[in-house]
């Protein structure tokens, strides 16, 4: 049970740690005026969106891949007697 807590509270820490520094802004800001007359008729324009992080979802999954896998190698040591 002292190993059990150890590794909870280790996964605790790390998990703390990784999400603490992922980005929370889901756009920048407002999106600036249109350009006048004849916008987009010669030039190509930028794309219309904000600039939503991609990554903090890809943190998410390594941990929860993380605590699956340290579940699952305790679990297996545990009951493999």
């Amino acid at each position: 049970m002292k190993i059990f807590s150890r590794i909870a509270v280790l996964i605790i820490m790390v998990g703390l740690l990784t999400f603490s520094a992922t980005s929370v802004n889901a756009q920048a800001g407002p999106p600036p005026p249109p350009p006048a007359g004849g916008h987009g008729q010669t030039t190509n324009q930028l794309p219309e969106g904000g600039t939503a992080p991609i990554g903090s979802g890809v943190y998410l999954l390594l941990g929860l891949c993380l605590t699956y896998g340290i579940g699952r190698t305790y679990l297996e040591k545990r009951y493999s007697n």
